[in-house]
């Protein structure tokens, strides 16, 4: 199948994405690591002076024991802390699997949608990525955090490093934190940036998310963790990804006003989307799971309706049904 041509028939979601991926641990700077995947939520953990830092957790507890045998293959050290970028379940739910825990960080933001949506949000994940929850079973319930912070939060490491959790803006999510490392110049943004991969956008502040991946350009990264994709190399690369993401939603933003203008439906204003923005993203991993949930968020935010509407696993198929129907 080539970037312009749709397939004849698609599943829901990423149902029939069966492919396994192995994270590979990654090396950014001393003492600090990537946990990476292909196109698979990536995290990454710093070590620091008396323990580990962890930035996400993976989407399970059997599969956070494959992240926690990476670290252990590199340090000793107790996991003591807890990094959420964000409330997705993709990144939290993992988080029983590290029993040495002693606080689970996020934003005030990231905290009040985990109890307002947590549920949701992961009884749906589990039907979109049925393979990124193996051993679902296991979670005890949602991650919460214990510690939440507003704009800014510094935890310090030893040394003099420091690891700055910083809430930019509405994005991806309304409670988005980057994990910045200014002495190592590592930024690991969650899923505020991606790399060449299928941006999602169902739970955003589309218009927000500008000048938010503004905010992140302006640290100058020369080492950047996307939520998705490889990890970029030189702040000429990160420039760029973070480019692209802008790019990725100024089209979807474009084509759906558009479709609103002419008078189009929801469904109208999709295959306008799907038109305009397949032959430069189309080939993208998880682009075509992603654009009916970006679709559907950008048409309710242009037509007047400021904070994402929960999704439900009901939802979700009476969305695809719709569009794909």
């Amino acid at each position: 199948m080539t970037a312009t041509t749709a397939p004849a028939t698609v599943s829901f979601a990423s149902a029939s994405d069966t492919r396994e991926q192995k994270p590979r641990l990654t090396l950014l700077a001393p003492d600090v690591y990537g946990y990476i995947s292909d196109f698979d939520p990536n995290c990454g953990f710093v070590v620091a002076e008396d323990q580990v830092v962890l930035i996400d957790t993976r989407p399970t507890p059997r599969m956070a024991r494959d992240f926690l045998a990476a670290i252990r293959s590199v340090t000793d050290k107790p996991v003591r802390t807890i990094v959420l970028t964000h409330y997705h379940a993709v990144r939290v739910m993992g988080a029983s699997a590290f029993d040495e825990v002693q606080a689970i960080i996020a934003s005030q933001g990231t905290l009040d949608w985990i109890r307002t949506r947590g549920q949701a949000d992961f009884d749906s994940e589990v039907g979109r990525f049925p393979r990124l929850f193996e051993g679902v079973e296991e979670i005890p319930g949602l991650t919460l955090p214990t510690i939440s912070f507003d704009s800014r939060m510094s935890l310090w490491l030893g040394g003099g490093r420091e690891l700055q959790l910083l809430a930019l803006g509405r994005g991806h999510s309304s409670g988005d934190t980057v994990a910045w490392l200014p002495e190592a110049g590592v930024c690991f943004s969650g899923d505020v940036v991606e790399n060449r991969c299928g941006v999602y956008a169902g739970d955003a502040y589309i218009r927000d998310w500008a000048a938010t991946l503004d905010a992140v350009a302006a640290l100058h990264p020369r080492t950047l963790v996307p939520g998705r994709g490889a990890v970029l190399q030189g702040e000429a690369a990160c420039t760029e990804a973070i480019r692209l993401t802008q790019d990725f939603l100024a089209t979807l933003l474009g084509a759906v006003q558009a479709g609103i203008d002419a008078g189009e439906s929801l469904k109208g204003c999709f295959a306008r989307a799907e038109a305009a923005m397949v032959p430069r993203f189309g080939d993208w991993p998880v682009f075509r799971h992603v654009l009916p949930f970006d679709v559907s968020r950008a048409y309710d935010e242009l037509t007047g309706t400021e904070h994402p509407v929960v999704w439900t696993a009901e939802r979700d198929r009476a969305l695809w049904q719709a569009l794909h129907g």
